[in-house]
């Protein structure tokens, strides 16, 4: 072996050396690890805490995270939502199908998007009824969903209609962002109602939401939502990892526009290549097994394209 060639593979041998003793004396700080093993044993995890963001903000409006106060009430709703894996993971699914309905619609009546993660809010973006009685994806009570072009009957409960009861959320919100000036205030006073926000405001002299005592469901109704927000929007940087494989994707259907009586819906969704149990999982809004006819009225069926 000649001069040259023994120079070289000594220095490899060197830096080689050099690897292994970097590797061997590396160290693990063991306050980092997410799982300990007892002496008997048994494995005891460790739980962090999420951290929480230096700026936020809903709808364009900034969250005063400079006030202890307000970041403890945020940090409370991320801590309690960041934990609920299971819960989260199924949201998160869910979100490829329902937030494409829900943002085409905030964005027609001039609605920031930020407001989609309210319905999260009220309903984890599924048919949900409260204890209250308030019901569907926005969770609208019985005798406030008509005001806002909402039909509730027997036959017909358009609360469970995505499409539609996002447009009824998106009237209220624009009457109340009208009444209030900010859009954090309208998205509270979807908790409470219009009458009970103003009058806690009026009493307390403020509209801006984080300088009014409310009940406490509406003081950390925002906070929810921004819990949300957050873990949704960068939700690999919390650990919830998704493909594309495992999300619910955008459902492709066909619209049956319907202005006549349907005296048996099974036999309708037969006629149209479909089943009665396929027809009402897609339109959960039919609560009967017929549709009456209602004057000037046109339904909206949806059923699978294939």
């Amino acid at each position: 072996m000649n001069r040259i060639a023994l120079k070289y593979l000594i220095a490899g041998l060197l830096v080689g050396a050099a690897t292994v003793s970097l590797i061997a004396f590396n160290t693990i700080d063991q306050s980092q690890e997410s799982v300990d093993v007892k002496p008997d044993g048994r494995l005891q995890y460790k739980w962090y805490a999420p951290e929480l963001p230096k700026k936020a903000s809903f709808a364009g409006e900034e969250v005063p995270l400079d006030r202890w106060e307000v970041r403890e009430r945020y940090d409370r709703e991320l801590l309690t939502n960041y934990y609920m894996h299971g819960s989260l993971m199924y949201i998160l699914k869910l979100s490829y199908r329902q937030f494409p309905i829900i943002e085409k619609e905030l964005k027609a009546y001039g609605i920031p998007d930020d407001f989609k993660y309210l319905c999260v809010a009220e309903s984890n973006l599924q048919n949900l009824t409260s204890k209250a009685g308030a019901q569907g994806y926005w969770q609208f009570m019985n005798d406030t969903a008509p005001s806002y072009g909402l039909e509730t009957t027997n036959e017909v409960d358009e609360r469970y209609n995505l499409k539609l009861a996002t447009q009824a959320a998106c009237k209220y919100f624009v009457q109340a962002y009208k009444k209030f000036g900010t859009w954090t205030a309208a998205a509270a006073s979807y908790n409470c109602g219009m009458g009970g926000y103003n009058g806690h405001a009026t009493f307390q002299g403020s509209n801006n939401y984080y300088d009014i005592a409310l009940p406490e469901e509406t003081n950390r109704y925002i906070y929810r939502i921004l819990a949300f927000k957050n873990l949704i929007s960068t939700a690999p940087e919390w650990g919830y990892m998704l493909g594309s494989q495992d999300v619910y994707q955008p459902l492709k259907t066909k619209t049956l526009r319907v202005d006549t009586a349907i005296s048996n819906l099974a036999v309708f969704a037969e006629a149209n290549g479909s089943t009665y149990k396929v027809l009402k999982v897609m339109n959960p809004w039919l609560r009967a097994r017929n549709l009456p006819a209602r004057a000037g009225k046109i339904y909206e069926i949806e059923l699978p394209l294939d």
